[in-house]
């Protein structure tokens, strides 16, 4: 009997285990879920004035990755001692075991790196629960947005300023929050005081920002709440990678007796390919030989190659150095060396064209229109105007002003504006492209091209509801950031950009406090504020021999 009780008992435990355990578990089966968790409950309720616990507890719409959830708790300010985490069912409590400071009111932020069990879907928006330990709670507040497509998940760091020296980057922020799925953010329960906030795409999310690892967000002010101040909205990013390394020379390969291959740690600015910036030297630092040409390699971004004045004798401990070149962030190394292995390998390879831009049969633009050439190698340039012949479809020279980006490049540019929608035909006599070492190819290469109508642009017009001559209007395409369309504001408040290619865009406007054209982003250290921008709130779609006009783009300052 005894023994039948003890079986019965232990089988009681074990459907009690299993259906203790079954409770964290997600639902199986049925349609994917994509449905974002959310939270439902908290005590104490959002506002609690004179809290004296030291806890609070929220309640998630289903079940969560408590791993996720205890690296998602944001606490303004901190909180001394350890933090401890209890959970039931759908509900945590978040315990400390110092508890809360005096007259002091906190904000609780739940951010969105919160991922549900069953499908591991996010957050679409940060939780904040608001209370006080005294009698009263700071109700400022800050909003905004960071407009960057990765922007869901950056956080928002506020400090208290104290002066305009301190690097308070190199601290903790006082104040955390953290950018939701649409790229909004608020900070709550502010004091009145004034703070300096960054947008911090925080790598390590040990609240510090780590210019190795972390993007960054500059503000274009600061932002002062006086006692009578509740809200202040609008002070939104870029987040931008802040480079502050000077590029490095890597390594050296000789691929033959005439060709170095350098590595460098990354891209080079093209205004560094120079073969001045290089030269051989010898175990003495004595000049052994200087560069004849320079060009960026077609593989790699980082790669250059160099072709020395001479041959190198392969017994020789040689050393190449390059000098005063940049990235393309504007960082500049003086000088640096690696050594240099030569190779006696013979260069008996003909000079080979490799790439047009446009590619055959496509099409350019019949208004600034360009053609560039790249070569496998550099080329003796004094006869190259006479290896160039343009064409087009009936016979007619077109007269073209010749350059050369790099020692291996040819850019040409037709001196008079092109027929609309007509062929070309682009001649090159190859028997005029010799390397160092005098290989060259007997041939003519022909590139054909067609110009464009017309028809396929679009334009935008409208109107900003500002008169503000340091304003200039962006628009950018929503595909390729790099394809932007500038326009600088005069006294009339209109705006025009035609010529567009068809596409989606973003419109967007800065002022352009140092008039350089460009949008500033602004430093961390020394500090150096943002330039303002505004953000047109729709995406525009712009279609081809179609102008969207009378668009108003309302600025508020």
């Amino acid at each position: 009997m005894a023994k039948s009780i003890k079986i019965i008992l232990e089988s009681a435990i074990g459907i009690f285990l299993l259906l203790g355990c079954a409770n964290q578990l997600p639902p199986g089966g049925g349609d994917v879920d994509t449905t974002p968790p959310e939270i439902i409950e908290s005590y104490p309720p959002d506002g609690t004035v004179s809290y004296k616990e030291n806890f609070f507890e929220v309640k998630f719409s289903e079940y969560v990755d408590k791993r996720s959830f205890r690296e998602a708790i944001f606490i303004s300010p901190s909180v001394d001692g350890e933090m401890e985490i209890d959970w039931t069912g759908r509900t945590a409590t978040v315990s400390f075991s110092n508890g809360f400071k005096p007259n002091l009111t906190y904000v609780i932020n739940i951010g969105t790196d919160v991922v549900d069990l069953n499908n591991r879907n996010r957050m679409a928006s940060s939780f904040t629960l608001t209370f006080s330990t005294g009698n009263e709670i700071d109700r400022r507040k800050i909003s905004g947005k960071v407009f960057n497509k990765d922007a869901e998940g950056t956080m928002i760091f506020a400090y208290k300023i104290q002066d305009d020296t301190t690097n308070y980057l190199n601290s903790k922020p006082l104040y955390i929050s953290q950018v939701g799925k649409d790229g909004t953010y608020k900070l709550d329960g502010l004091a009145s005081a004034a703070y300096r906030i960054f947008a911090v795409k925080d790598h390590f999310k040990d609240y510090l920002f780590q210019v190795e690892q972390d993007m960054i967000g500059i503000p274009y002010q600061d932002v002062f709440l006086s006692s009578n101040d509740s809200l202040f909205e609008g002070l939104n990013y870029f987040l931008f990678k802040a480079d502050t390394n000077k590029p490095r020379l890597m390594e050296s390969l000789m691929t033959d007796e005439r060709h170095i291959l350098t590595k460098f740690s990354e891209e080079i600015d093209t205004s560094s390919i120079k073969a001045d910036n290089f030269r051989i030297v010898d175990s003495s630092a004595h000049l052994v030989s200087n560069i004849l040409y320079a060009f960026r390699s077609l593989n790699k971004k980082e790669e250059i190659v160099l072709v020395p004045e001479e041959k190198l004798n392969p017994s020789d401990q040689l050393f190449l150095v390059a000098e005063n070149f940049s990235d393309i962030e504007g960082n500049v190394n003086k000088s640096d060396k690696v050594s240099l292995i030569v190779s006696d390998r013979a260069d008996t390879t003909s000079i080979k064209l490799v790439k047009t831009h446009p590619q055959s049969n496509s099409k350019i633009d019949f208004l600034d229109s360009k053609i560039l050439i790249y070569f496998d190698d550099a080329f003796e340039k004094e006869n190259i105007n006479n290896a160039v012949r343009l064409n087009d479809s009936l016979g007619n020279k077109i007269p073209v002003n010749i350059s050369f980006p790099d020692d291996a490049t040819l850019l040409i540019k037709p001196l008079l504006k092109l027929k609309p929608d007509y062929n070309f035909i682009l001649s090159i006599n190859l028997n005029y492209f010799e390397d160092a070492n005098g290989n060259k190819t007997d041939s003519i290469f022909q590139l054909k091209f067609l110009t464009l109508s017309g028809l396929e642009f679009t334009g935008l017009s409208g109107k900003v509801t500002v008169q503000d001559s340091s304003l200039v209007l962006v628009l950018e395409s929503t595909n390729n950031p790099d394809k932007k369309y500038f326009h600088k504001a005069a006294s009339s408040s209109d705006f025009s950009f035609e010529r567009i290619e068809a596409g989606t865009y973003r419109l967007w406007a800065f002022q352009d406090k140092n008039n350089d054209g460009k949008y500033n982003y602004g430093w961390f250290a020394p500090f150096r504020f943002s330039e303002k921008f505004y953000v047109y709130p729709e995406e525009l779609n712009l279609r081809p021999r179609w102008t969207l006009t009378d668009l108003l783009f309302q600025i508020e300052k």
